[in-house]
């Protein structure tokens, strides 16, 4: 997915990211500068859906506006999958064996 903020905000004429982390307090949802400057300036890895909707009332824009899908990359994991014709495998590490004790059970097989 590409995160879309900054266009959609230049969309309605908002330059600064405190001009719309201001707009964003107006709306209830108080952003802090850090969490302002991460939406701003990259791709946030989480979001919450109330704050989503915030964001889309302040924009007046829906979620497909901010959130736009690149089929090429999903392609591009595909195809990679399909070439080795194995799933990607972590890296082999040492064993987790269960520590048995006072009430404790086995875990289940």
């Amino acid at each position: 997915m590409q995160w879309n903020l900054r266009m959609a905000a230049a969309e309605r004429g908002i330059w600064k990211s405190t001009e719309l982390r201001r707009l964003f307090a107006e709306a209830g949802l108080e952003i802090s500068a850090g969490k302002m400057s991460a939406l701003w300036t990259g791709t946030p890895t989480t979001i919450r859906l109330d704050d989503l909707d915030v964001i889309c009332a302040v924009l007046d824009c829906e979620p497909t506006k901010l959130l736009i899908r690149e089929p090429d990359k999903v392609a591009a994991r595909r195809s990679a999958k399909t070439a080795t014709g194995e799933e990607p495998q972590a890296a082999p590490g040492p064993a987790v064996q269960p520590r048995l004790g006072r009430n404790r059970t086995k875990p289940p097989a």
